[in-house]
């Protein structure tokens, strides 16, 4: 039987191994790329004491619970005492951080109220603390 130089065969099999080439080499790529920036620069980065420091915290929290009361730091105040409170503070130092934590019970007016406070008293460091969704 003569063969044609037209005459196509059909294969049964598929070559992988350029498939299995390509993988590899992107598997070594991939390797040598996380290491290289999961190591850095090796530093010698100095020793923290175990001693407690002695200085205050300077950031306040202000905390409202399930039953609308509110309190600076652990101490209950009034909003009145609040605001007097954190005048002192501001005249101290005008850049003090303040938190702000409110229970999930609590009326979104609650948190408002305080958030005015805030920005009659121009307290421009202020942050809501929320916990973590947990998936």
């Amino acid at each position: 039987m003569r063969r044609n130089f037209f005459t196509y065969e059909s294969f049964n099999e598929i070559n992988v191994t350029p498939l299995l080439d390509l993988a590899w080499t992107l598997l070594v790529v991939f390797i040598i790329a996380v290491t290289a920036s999961v190591q850095g620069i090796k530093i010698d980065l100095p020793k923290a004491s175990a001693a407690p420091s002695l200085t205050k915290p300077k950031t306040k929290a202000v905390t409202i619970d399930d039953k609308g009361q509110i309190y600076l730091d652990a101490y209950p105040v009034t909003m009145a005492e609040l605001e007097q409170n954190l005048r002192v503070h501001k005249a101290a130092d005008p850049n003090f951080p303040v938190v702000v934590k409110g229970d999930a019970k609590i009326y979104y007016q609650s948190v408002m109220d305080i958030l005015d406070l805030m920005q009659r008293l121009e307290i421009t460091q202020l942050g809501l603390v929320t916990q973590r969704l947990v998936k």
